[in-house]
């Protein structure tokens, strides 16, 4: 809240001293990672069931990389699961995410990953625009999950 002098003037713009450059506001931040819950989640070698990770945005290391991995050259469909590997940062407790890792993720997690990836590094946010198939009705649904149950 601004205090006001008797004549209108903000007395912190009166305040200031003679000569002083006004504060300007810090420039937004870019957002470089992005925390998603898996559709049914990475179960682990003692059974337990990981959701919520976070995913990082893509350098272009990060997309070059891939390309000279055998396995790669190899089978081609393997990309996603290298890409993934780098710029998913954690899936729940596990914070070392190797290929491995997401090779024994349910197919609806991978599909989910590799989409959130293209959401986030092509278009820069994570909404889908979706609607209702009982009215039709159209909303955007944010598919990194921000609340419990979406």
């Amino acid at each position: 809240m601004r205090r006001r002098n008797v004549s209108g003037g903000d007395l912190d713009t009166l305040t200031a001293e003679p000569g002083a450059v006004p504060a300007t506001p810090a420039p937004p931040r870019l957002q470089t990672e992005f925390t998603f819950r898996l559709p049914r989640g990475y179960v682990d070698g003692d059974g337990t069931v990981h959701r919520d990770g976070a995913m990082r945005l893509a350098t272009a290391r990060d997309e070059l990389a891939p390309l000279i991995d055998v396995r790669v050259k190899q089978n081609p469909a393997y990309l996603s699961v290298v890409l993934l590997s780098l710029v998913v940062t954690r899936i729940g407790a596990v914070t070392t995410i190797r290929t491995d890792t997401i090779e024994q993720l349910f197919a609806s997690d991978l599909a989910f990953l590799q989409d959130l990836y293209r959401r986030i590094n092509a278009e820069g946010h994570t909404l889908a625009e979706v609607s209702c198939p009982n009215c039709d009705t159209t909303f955007d649904v944010d598919l990194a999950g921000g609340r419990p149950g979406e």
